[in-house]
């Protein structure tokens, strides 16, 4: 153990009270004295400023260092009171009161310096009227620009200066020390609350400020979440769609070989090639799309769902509560299997959030098959029953939004003038080119090996999926 450790441990804790008290006044009171510390102007934006037109309020910032000024000339008008000969100590007390605008700490000692200076130049002892105006102004011009605990420094050494001129004083009876050390105690004490009160409201909107900065970030990352959310659903369901699609392609391939006799080593090549691209293809869809059901990878597969299956969702939403009516217009055909998937889940999205939001409604769902695409429009009425708070986050327009995005389509969603909520798309799809007569199944080609291979070639298609 050093020296200087022994020591450290050895002092009693009255010793290191005094110490750090000290070591507080150094901080506060010694260093940096003539430190160059402007008063700054008003704010403009207080909510009494703001009140008043901007070129009034371009003169009232400066109101403090008017006040300030105005308290010095009093203290001149108030030495100029006295006779003729002391006139001149008004001036005294008066420059540290200017000088707090600019350095208030040096204007502190300069305010006990003056004090001392009119005590002994024959004005009242120890503080005359000039002099007690301008220390107690120096007072509360330093307590309102610096921290409360410097406050309390000033008026301890303001009491150790009063106690010490009294000692000196030759008539103790006409003392002013007495009504200085209250009259600067009660204004030193109204101005530090004044200060611990604004500063606890600056705290509290700096604490405001952070909350609202917060929430904003968090509603900013909840969306972000939920599109991620909605955009791997998404991608889940299409690597459905597309996997069903290339096992399809593989397995033609491989059996349309067998569908002609003898057919050229070109063309045989050709469908070699259309298979391992095929299967290459679905390798590399599982690889990269197939990450999306890492959580629920033992999950078993099923069907995506289609328009063909809008009346059992119907049937299950009428269960719940929920009158609804389909209408069909247009020509039934077949459409892509992500136009039919999408167009499924925007209806059964429209119709959950009919179910949460608005109890006791009906409502209406119109398919439309036209020439240049799909049109899906959901209409629900107002609630007839009391509408609870959902426990969702409120991102069912977000995820339609996000597919309708992802066909290139058009979406509308808002409120009905009859109080209900109306969600309208429109999904494009191109026209398909006119297809050739569906071949004749693998077990007409006149080879037995033929359904083997094809057998073959869906078990490798579906194992790659």
């Amino acid at each position: 153990m050093t020296e200087t450790q022994a020591q450290t441990k050895t002092r009693t804790p009255e010793f290191q009270v005094v110490a750090g008290a000290l070591g507080s006044l150094r901080q506060d009171l010694l260093q940096d004295v003539f430190a160059y510390r402007p008063l700054p102007p008003l704010s403009g934006d207080g909510p009494l400023l703001r009140k008043l037109p901007a070129h009034v309020r371009e003169k009232l910032v400066w109101t403090p260092h008017a006040l300030v000024l105005g308290a010095a000339l009093i203290c001149v008008l108030l030495g100029m009171a006295r006779a003729s000969e002391e006139s001149i100590l008004g001036v005294v007390p008066a420059i540290p009161v200017a000088l707090t605008l600019v350095r208030p700490v040096a204007a502190f000692w300069g305010s006990m310096a003056g004090t001392v200076v009119v005590a002994a130049a024959g004005g009242v002892w120890p503080w005359g009227a000039s002099s007690l105006w301008g220390h107690l102004v120096v007072l509360v011009v330093l307590a309102a620009r610096t921290r409360p605990r410097l406050a309390a420094w000033a008026w301890a050494l303001t009491l150790l200066l009063g106690l010490l001129l009294e000692g000196a004083s030759p008539n103790l009876a006409s003392s002013t020390a007495g009504p200085m050390f209250v009259v600067s105690a009660l204004a030193l004490l109204v101005v530090t609350l004044f200060q611990i009160r604004r500063e606890a409201r600056r705290e509290v909107s700096e604490a405001e400020r952070e909350v609202t900065v917060q929430r904003t970030v968090t509603a900013v990352e909840r969306d972000r979440r939920t599109l991620l959310e909605e955009r791997t659903t998404i991608a889940r369901e299409l690597h459905d769609v597309v996997a069903h699609h290339m096992s399809v392609v593989a397995i033609q391939a491989e059996a349309a070989p067998y569908r002609v006799e003898n057919p050229p080593p070109e063309l045989a090549q050709a469908f070699v090639t259309i298979r391992e691209n095929a299967v290459a293809a679905l390798t590399e869809l599982r690889r990269v799309l197939g990450v999306v059901r890492a959580e629920d990878q033992d999950a078993p597969d099923a069907p995506q769902p289609t328009l063909a299956r809008l009346d059992r969702l119907l049937d299950n939403v009428r269960e719940a509560g929920l009158e609804t009516e389909k209408t069909v217009t247009g020509a039934v055909r077949e459409l892509p299997r992500g136009v039919e998937l999408s167009a499924y889940r925007i209806v059964q999205e429209a119709l959950s959030n009919t179910l949460r939001h608005a109890p006791g409604a009906t409502a209406s769902v119109e398919i439309g098959y036209v020439l240049g695409g799909l049109g899906v429009r959901v209409v629900n009425g107002p609630p007839t029953g009391p509408v609870e708070a959902s426990p969702g986050a409120g991102h069912g327009i977000t995820g339609m939004r996000e597919r309708i995005t992802m066909l290139s389509g058009e979406m509308t969603a808002g409120a009905t003038e009859e109080g209900g909520y109306e969600v309208a798309v429109f999904i494009p799809v191109p026209r398909a080119p006119e297809s050739a007569e569906p071949a004749e199944p693998a077990e007409k080609a006149g080879s037995g090996d033929v359904a083997e291979k094809a057998g073959s070639a869906g078990g490798a298609g579906k194992a790659a999926a």
